[in-house]
C-alpha cells in the first residue's frame, strides 16, 4: 500500500513541529547548562569566543602611505585612488 502525496505532506509537516519543538528544549537545557558553568568559573564572552585565527583587516602590514591624508595601504588588492597609476616609491613606509 502506497502513502498519498498529501499524507506524506502532513507527516512531514508533524515531523517538522517535532524537531523544531526539541531543539527548543535542548536549546533551552543548553543555554541553561553554559550559564551555570560561566557563572562557576567566572568566564567572560571574551573567554568564550576570543579567535586564535588573525584579523583580516589587520592581517596586513601597511607598506605605502598618503602624506596628504595619512591613509595607509598593504599593498595588496585594489589600489586606492591616491596612489593608483603614481610612482609608489614616494609613498613607501
Amino acid at each position: 500500500m502506497s502513502t498519498s502525496y498529501k499524507e506524506l505532506l502532513a507527516q512531514r509537516e508533524a515531523l517538522e513541529a517535532q524537531i523544531e519543538a526539541a531543539r527548543k528544549q535542548e536549546v533551552s537545557d543548553v543555554v541553561a547548562k553554559v550559564r551555570s558553568l560561566v557563572a562557576d568559573y567566572g568566564l567572560t564572552a571574551t573567554d568564550i569566543f576570543t579567535s586564535k585565527r588573525p584579523n583580516k583587516a589587520t592581517a596586513g602590514e601597511a607598506k605605502f602611505r598618503d602624506p596628504a591624508t595619512g591613509k595607509t595601504w598593504t599593498g595588496r588588492g585594489k589600489p586606492p585612488d591616491w596612489i593608483k597609476g603614481k610612482d609608489r616609491s614616494s609613498y613607501a613606509l
